[in-house]
């Protein structure tokens, strides 16, 4: 099941869970049932779903002297189709400083290009 279809199929309050994570970058579990008012068990039964819809990872973690989980967002899945000509990866990948007028750049262009014809 791809990460969209997972969320298709959450409840209002997994859809809310599950933005407050993106959107902190991970949150304690402690605060994660605070921050969307409800009980701590609903709050729990939340991140579980989401953790094993593999939407978010959950880490065991110690905050404020005790005992909790850290959520944090998992990757999205992602399209690397967009950084492909044929079979070559983009040379921009990893690189600090990027070369318009590198031979690695030129060759992938033109891969690119005959690609589309």
């Amino acid at each position: 099941m791809s990460a969209s279809d997972a969320e298709a199929s959450l409840s209002e309050d997994e859809l809310a869970g599950l933005e407050l994570v993106r959107e902190t970058g991970g949150i304690h579990q402690s605060d994660f049932w605070k921050e969307l008012d409800v009980s701590s068990r609903k709050g729990s039964r939340i991140a579980e779903k989401l953790q094993g819809l593999g939407l978010i990872q959950r880490e065991d973690a110690v905050y404020n002297g005790h005992n909790t989980y850290f959520l944090a967002p998992t990757a999205k899945d992602l399209n690397f189709s967009l950084m492909m000509a044929g079979d070559m990866l983009s040379p921009f990948i990893g690189e600090e400083e990027i070369d318009p007028n590198s031979d690695a750049f030129t060759q992938w262009l033109m891969n690119l290009a005959y690609e589309e014809y």
